[in-house]
């Protein structure tokens, strides 16, 4: 099995289970031509999805993927990169990883176990600020807590009470106990469904990002040539109008850029000009945004990196986000006024291109492209507005850093910022 490709694995996998390509390609999101063309070895594949075709065929991630050994020693290598305790042997790692395996592999769960608790405590800061439903249940355990002690208080410094009075108390300490009760179980179970806060929508806003996290970003049937409406009324999550015509505005640009750049056109063409994003803009004969948005809703498997995505308008409000494994974009609170993406507002029409190392425990770096256009064609007698968009991507090369950045000031770890606009809690304390 080593010798054959990841496309072949997969076929191999899915007929010895006997399942069909229109189910594993619903089950992992994406479509059954697309799995076809993967199958195939026409579209490369990599990261998540093959953690999720993995999972729906009951193996393990390494068994489908090429090097995982290798993707082992760099799990190991970040491990050993952000631990301030100890002075790990980074020359034998590779010796360390091929005599004991288990252990290298317990040490790699525990680092990404790691990363996600602090990726669920900052999520849980951030709504804890900004989040009103949050603020309102808080509000209601403490009131709890206060009448409870309160009427305890009174129990225990009054011995002499009537019997009438102090069944009285005694009834109201046990209806608030139970209360409180209830009310902290409602606030368990909603922090517990941090995975479905996208689900329980807030905003319209709230309403696209499910819808496009739900098509992993990208959408063949536009590709093939679908009309924008009719992918709008198939989807269950966009139900508010507000979130339609967010949905319809960002579609009809998805779809103008998949017809002036095709996908198999697109991908070579990436390929020959190495990420190039000028250069795909001038081959293509379109704008910088509408080529940054187009390399960052590829599908999976395509390129042969990650990309992030985020665009704004003239306010800085975010118009639409698309999460970067390290690079964390706030849901509700306003962003880092460091971004590339507020620096483009500043100078519209020039492209901007900056290094960036972000302010976290793994302090990744990031190479981040930002351009700001015109909304619409500019017109004689009207002002034009403008809006920015930021490509984000690791930097590969190692290019030196332009500076630090963060998501938000309140959870940013910067101890020193002139752009700071409030305490952070990370550096500073509630």
């Amino acid at each position: 099995m080593k010798d054959r490709s990841i496309g072949s694995r997969v076929r191999e996998r899915r007929m010895a289970m006997k399942m069909r390509q229109a189910d594993l390609a619903s089950r992992v999101g994406i479509s059954a031509s697309y799995l076809n063309l993967i199958e195939h070895d026409k579209r490369r594949i990599g990261g998540k999805l093959v953690v999720d075709i993995a999972n729906v065929l009951g193996v393990e991630a390494t068994l489908l993927s090429e090097g995982a050994e290798a993707t082992l020693i760099s799990a190991l290598r970040e491990a050993a990169n952000v631990t301030t305790e100890a002075d790990p042997e980074l020359e034998r790692i590779d010796e360390f990883a091929a005599r004991f395996p288990g252990w290298a592999n317990i040490i790699r769960s525990q680092h990404q176990l790691g990363l996600k608790l602090e990726r669920t405590v900052e999520t849980l800061s951030d709504r804890l600020a900004h989040d009103p439903e949050l603020a309102a249940a808080m509000h209601e355990v403490l009131s709890m807590v206060t009448a409870v002690h309160a009427t305890a208080g009174i129990l225990h410094e009054n011995r002499e009470l009537e019997p009438e009075w102090r069944a009285r108390f005694h009834r109201n300490l046990s209806e608030d106990s139970q209360r409180l009760a209830e009310s902290s179980q409602l606030l368990v179970n909603y922090l517990d469904g941090a995975k479905e806060a996208e689900t329980r929508l807030a905003s319209p806003r709230d309403e696209l990002h499910s819808f496009l996290g739900q098509a992993a970003y990208f959408f063949p049937e536009i590709e093939d040539g679908a009309e924008v409406e009719a992918v709008i009324h198939q989807s269950e999550l966009l139900r508010s109008k507000g979130a339609k015509f967010l949905a319809r505005e960002l579609l009809e640009d998805y779809a103008a850029n998949a017809r002036a750049m095709p996908l198999d056109d697109f991908e070579v063409a990436h390929r020959e000009c190495d990420g190039d994003v000028a250069a795909l803009a001038e081959r293509f004969k379109v704008s910088l945004g509408a080529t940054m948005r187009r390399i960052a809703f590829l599908p999976k498997g395509v390129l042969d990196q990650d990309y992030g995505l985020v665009k704004c308008d003239m306010a800085g409000t975010m118009i639409y986000r698309k999460e970067i494994k390290g690079f964390s974009l706030p849901r509700y609170s306003s962003a880092c006024p460091r971004w590339p993406l507020f620096r483009a507002l500043q100078q519209p029409g020039q492209p901007l291109m900056q290094v960036v190392e972000f302010a976290a425990r793994e302090m990744e770096q990031f190479k981040c492209f930002a351009v700001s256009e015109p909304q619409g064609r500019p017109q004689f007698g009207q002002n034009t507005t403008f809006t920015a968009t930021m490509l984000i991507t690791p930097n590969r090369e190692r290019l030196p850093p332009e500076g630090q950045v963060g998501a938000a000031c309140r959870i940013c770890s910067v101890e020193k910022c002139n752009a700071r606009r409030e305490p952070s809690i990370l550096v500073d304390g509630i």
